[in-house]
């Protein structure tokens, strides 16, 4: 079979070395790859280290094998450009349809998904003019995933940096595999809580649970491939920030449901995958209870968190806003989910059945999706990513 084809583009911004990564995960997961950078971009990294890591002729002309029509053919037989990273220029360039090289030419000729990641300094990614050109981007079809806050070029923080190559080449691995040009999710704002709650007994012990956050990360990624804006409220996960994702720290069940009311104010969508804790300690320790000999502990007096799903599912931010709901069981999975689904009042529930060795921690998961219009979507055993697009095939539905 052939190799799924793919251009990177690369455009003059420090970050260009960083593309060396993405093109090494690209070609070592079995792309084939041609970089199209532009002639500043080889300022920072020379056409030799491309052609070297892509085996592929590299470069910034349209004038270099003309006999090829380089300008009209790369575009035409890619299965996918990518542009890593992209300056405020390039989007310039991109939104208004110039076409001064080949990396520009060939976004004009493409017919595949397009997928861009900016880097540039905060100011320059705030400016009106580049906050319109990635809404004429993202209008048309684009996949524009949101910068990553850090460290920028010199002594600047702020948000601008390039996401981490390895979370680029996971959205680009699910626009590939979806193999569609129109995200469906573009101009919606999702949110998406992950990881579990911890409540603190005393300074050093907390009441958890053993969510990894891994299914509630796929369903972040897995919507910033597909074209949303996307807000993780992630709790105690350590897992790395998904590119394109803006995402938020919490410990306890309180923070969670403050975050994720402030956030689903202008949410289109829900989706509560982090496991809440149902109690907290009634009182915190200041400090370290101490074991005593001869002695019991004090009994730990636990009182109710708030339901958050129930909550926003009662009250839901504005019209026609779809919230989905996780039901983690032990035993009687499917009853218990569907008495938790009319209990909650949410559209979607999906449940799964959990344990020690069952689901937490796993890069797989199997699930029964309960919709409160009497529905049963079954997802087999697979990747987490897979039941992450089943949700959001659901959700979108619900949504058009």
């Amino acid at each position: 079979m052939d190799k799924p084809k793919v251009v990177l583009g690369v455009s003059g911004g420090i970050a260009a070395y960083k593309a060396c990564e993405l093109l090494r995960r690209f070609t070592e997961s079995g792309h084939d790859v041609r970089v199209v950078p532009t002639a500043s971009a080889l300022h920072f990294v020379g056409a030799a280290t491309w052609s070297a890591l892509s085996g592929n002729p590299v470069s910034t002309e349209v004038w270099d094998a003309v006999h090829e029509v380089p300008h009209v053919r790369i575009g035409q037989h890619a299965d996918l450009v990518v542009v890593a990273p992209a300056t405020a220029d390039m989007l310039a360039k991109a939104a208004h349809g110039l076409a001064d090289d080949l990396l520009t030419n060939t976004l004009l000729t493409a017919r595949c998904p397009v997928v861009f990641a900016p880097a540039m300094h905060t100011e320059m990614w705030e400016h009106p003019a580049t906050q319109e050109n990635v809404a004429t981007l993202r209008r048309r079809g684009a996949v524009v995933v949101e910068p990553a806050v850090g460290r920028l070029t010199g002594v600047d923080t702020g948000k601008g940096r390039l996401p981490d190559p390895a979370e680029i080449f996971e959205v680009c691995r699910r626009v590939l595999a979806r193999g569609v040009t129109e995200p469906d999710l573009r101009g919606r704002h999702v949110v998406v809580s992950a990881g579990g709650t911890r409540e603190p007994l005393d300074p050093v012990r907390f009441l958890g649970n053993r969510s990894s956050g891994k299914q509630g990360y796929a369903l972040a990624r897995t919507a910033a491939a597909r074209g949303a804006r996307v807000t993780l409220i992630s709790a105690n996960a350590g897992l790395p920030d998904p590119a394109g994702v803006d995402v938020v720290r919490v410990g306890t069940a309180v923070q969670l449901r403050e975050a994720v009311l402030k956030a689903a104010a202008d949410a289109d969508a829900v989706v509560m995958a982090a496991a809440v804790a149902d109690f907290r300690p009634a009182a915190y320790a200041a400090g370290k209870i101490k074991k005593k000999d001869g002695q019991d502990p004090e009994p730990i007096v636990l009182v109710r968190n708030p339901d958050i799903l129930a909550e926003i599912s009662a009250d839901r931010a504005r019209p026609g806003q779809v919230i989905v709901g996780f039901a983690a069981e032990t035993d009687d999975v499917l009853a218990n989910g569907r008495t938790k689904l009319a209990r909650k009042g949410c559209d979607l529930l999906v449940v799964n059945e959990v344990g020690e060795r069952k689901t937490f921690g796993a890069e797989e998961n199997e699930a029964v999706v309960l919709g409160a219009d009497g529905s049963e979507t079954r997802v087999p055993h697979g990747p987490k990513e897979a039941l992450a697009d089943t949700v959001w095939d659901l959700v979108v539905r619900r949504l058009d």
